[in-house]
């Protein structure tokens, strides 16, 4: 980011090319060397033309169309300057579509529709205008409710963690640790919450402190789901995902699964897919011990909307502003 880019430009406002100067009554000033009323071809006096409309400068911004909600009130719109400006506009910042198409929004045109329709708000004010600039890296845009993240010394990546690496910078017994797999960055990330020395999976590291605290605590209740392989011979029982979502009672309290389901199966070896909103340590292999059955493997491939998808083991991949934006949503940024 541009030393520019981070110190909070000065708020302008549009420039008032193009208007009218006042006069009295609602026709404006008379020509200059007028000495009276027009007047007809038999000497009548003619009433003066009002003029409907202003000539339109190259700055001033298209007409806005009132929308409307579904029940037909109409929605509110963003405070404005005296030339209908959005007053959320930077003189000298960045255009609002444009910001909107490097976030991963689609084309320039996409991005124009997003903001025509009122799907925008920059600083809590919905903008329907495309002639607007803003500063990313000061003001706070939502689109379709979700929050970008267009701070660019906040990173967030994703990392696929392999099994026998333990979720810290360091490791007293020497085994390996995350500093291998944050070294490509200059950021200094840390981990979000912690996966056990065998389980492997989705683990996110960054640098914003509030997101990852609001990432970790129980009481923003964010889903993580798991896929869990263990030995079961003649298949798993039928009990097995009903004791699952009902609960069970754990050394340090009950603990249920959102949702479970069997995913494959085959005689010797099951396969279950867990999602659950707890992160109490070794939470999955300890319901699944309670109930009998000890995981030879354990992958998490979710947080929240984050998914791990095809991101090979030890790889890497920063999230997209796009996507921050749904997990920051879902935690209330």
């Amino acid at each position: 980011m541009s030393s520019e880019q981070g110190r909070r430009r000065g708020r302008g406002r549009s420039s008032g090319a193009g208007k009218s100067s006042s006069g009295a009554g609602t026709g404006g000033s008379p020509r200059a060397g007028a000495s009276g009323p027009r007047t007809g071809a038999d000497g009548s006096a003619r009433p003066a033309k009002q003029r409907h409309s202003r000539r339109r400068s190259a700055f001033t911004p298209p007409r806005r169309v009132q929308l409307r909600d579904g029940d037909g009130a109409p929605r509110p719109a963003a405070a404005r300057d005296a030339d209908g400006m959005a007053d959320v506009h930077v003189e000298d910042g960045e255009r609002l579509q444009k910001v909107l198409a490097r976030a991963g929004f689609g084309s320039r045109r996409a991005c124009e529709a997003l903001i025509a329709t009122g799907r925008v708000r920059v600083d809590g004010a919905v903008v329907r205008e495309q002639g607007v600039r803003i500063d990313p890296a000061q003001q706070v845009i939502h689109v379709d409710g979700r929050r970008l993240q267009l701070d660019d010394t906040k990173l967030t990546v994703a990392l696929n963690k392999p099994r026998h690496v333990v979720s810290a910078m360091s490791d007293p017994e020497g085994r390996r640790d995350l500093t291998e797999f944050t070294a490509a960055y200059d950021q200094r990330l840390y981990h979000v919450g912690r996966l056990d020395y065998e389980t492997e999976g989705l683990l996110l590291l960054t640098n914003d402190g509030e997101l990852a605290h609001r990432l970790t605590h129980p009481s923003f209740e964010v889903e993580k789901t798991y896929v869990c392989r263990f030995d079961a011979p003649g298949g798993p029982p039928r009990s097995l995902v009903r004791s699952l979502k009902d609960g069970i009672e754990l050394e340090d309290g009950p603990a249920r699964a959102d949702r479970a389901r069997v995913i494959a199966q085959d005689g010797q070896e099951a396969i279950v897919e867990v999602t659950l909103h707890e992160g109490r340590n070794r939470i999955v292999r300890r319901m699944f011990s309670a109930l009998g059955f000890e995981l030879t493997a354990l992958v998490r491939t979710r947080i929240g909307p984050v998914l791990l998808a095809d991101l090979a083991p030890g790889d890497t991949r920063e999230l997209s502003s796009k996507e921050l934006g749904t997990l920051m949503a879902e935690v209330g940024m």
